[in-house]
């Protein structure tokens, strides 16, 4: 107990509150819900007509690769991102791929028609869905961790890979989601 209070003390003398969450450390695990925060996202008509936000309770009932990436339009998250448009059509029929970053709706959008990306952009612009996985790159960081989490049809996390090849990465998924029934 005196260990916790000092270092309670320490943080609020150095002034940091000590309830104030980390979003840079992963807070979910395999198993748990994957969060139903609605998104804006660019080319949403691909997986839900007449919507203006998507979240996982609109896939209820399919598998969703989402994989997050920092910045669109640079190197790393172009190859992972071409990597997932060059095996699209080889997912299985009940998966739904999104890409994901802090990006707004016309950078994610140039970054769809520059690369004919196939799946839909989420737009996580106030960091919501990112803070609530704890995927933040840095405290005041405004990009998300390289990583990806596959949702099995009830909505909870089958798989996290928060150590991503870009090269080898979408194949590894492809691998992993035909193994899920």
């Amino acid at each position: 107990m005196r260990r916790f209070t000092a270092m309670a003390a320490l943080a609020v003398g150095l002034g940091v509150s000590p309830l104030v969450a980390d979003d840079t450390v992963l807070k979910v695990k395999v198993g748990d819900p994957f969060p139903n925060v609605p998104l804006t996202a660019a080319q949403i008509d691909k997986v839900k007509k007449d919507a203006t936000t998507l979240s996982i309770a609109d896939l209820k009932g399919k598998v969703v690769v989402v994989f997050f990436y920092p910045k669109a339009l640079t190197k790393g998250c172009t190859v992972e991102s071409c990597g997932f448009r060059d095996l699209a059509k080889e997912f299985p029929e009940n998966v739904v791929l999104l890409g994901a970053s802090a990006d707004d709706m016309a950078l994610q959008q140039k970054f769809i028609d520059t690369h004919s990306l196939p799946m839909p952009l989420l737009c996580d612009t106030e960091l919501k869905l990112i803070n609530e996985l704890g995927i933040r790159s840095s405290a005041t960081g405004k990009t998300p961790k390289r990583i990806t989490f596959v949702v099995d049809k009830d909505g909870k996390i089958a798989k996290i890979y928060d150590k991503v090849d870009v090269n080898k990465h979408p194949k590894e998924v492809l691998e992993f989601v035909k193994t899920l029934k």
